[in-house]
């Protein structure tokens, strides 16, 4: 039998969530990630809807979990998950997970994430969304980033720009994300094969909507991605 974690494994956990203009979906996600007794810091990244208010709403349900900081102005998902990262030595954790806030993760994976951390078979942790039901062009854009992050980085993974990992607290110290927006997620996986530290990849669940399917890797995206690695390497 695996592992089976314990409601102290899952308060030794912080999940960081960026937020821009998700008020209309961020709320289940929240409130199922609480539920199962993990702690949050959710970054509003400027958002220009009701976003923060509906972030207040599910802290009064769950005061002890859920802990807020805003950037006065957008700044980007990379901006946005550094901003959450600096915030959670503050809390001092055991294990940092990131995810995204627009409902495209689910919650139930956060177990299987983490277990790796927990058991000590790696100190970080790539979950990876199932390729084969992605959108085309999303698909497409992704296969092209996980080549420039094989040639840019020297790292071969299967799913360079998801957005749901997680490291230990004593690995996260080691790393240092300057990317502004979607960057972030090639960067993280730089970090951490620079810094020599172990990982494995996890398969994860994703929920594709018409919303979530606007955001993220597309082909556009890719590459500006690009341009940034090649303006980094310089």
């Amino acid at each position: 039998m695996g592992y089976e974690l314990t409601k102290e494994d899952r308060n030794q956990t912080f999940v960081v969530l960026p937020a821009y203009n998700e008020a209309t979906r961020i709320q289940p996600v929240i409130e199922s990630i609480a539920e199962k007794g993990y702690n949050m810091i959710i970054v509003n990244d400027g958002s220009s809807d009701n976003t923060l208010d509906v972030i207040k709403q599910s802290k009064r349900k769950y005061p002890n979990q859920i802990h807020i900081f805003s950037l006065m102005i957008n700044r980007g998902v990379g901006v946005a998950t550094q901003t959450g990262f600096d915030a959670v030595f503050k809390f001092n954790p055991k294990y940092v997970v990131s995810m995204d806030s627009d409902g495209q993760h689910s919650a139930d994976d956060l177990d299987n994430v983490i277990t790796p951390l927990v058991t000590g078979q790696a100190q970080a942790v790539i979950g990876v969304r199932p390729l084969k039901d992605m959108p085309f062009s999303r698909n497409f854009a992704n296969a092209v980033m996980n080549l420039l992050t094989r040639l840019f980085y020297g790292v071969n993974v299967s799913d360079s720009q998801t957005g749901f990992r997680a490291i230990t607290l004593e690995a996260l110290r080691k790393i240092e994300i300057n990317a502004r927006g979607y960057l972030i997620s090639s960067e993280f996986i730089r970090e951490v094969n620079d810094n020599n530290i172990p990982f494995v990849e996890v398969p994860i669940k994703t929920i594709y909507t018409p919303e979530t399917q606007a955001k993220g890797t597309n082909v556009a995206e890719a590459f500006k991605i690009l341009l940034q690695m090649i303006k980094h390497q310089f």
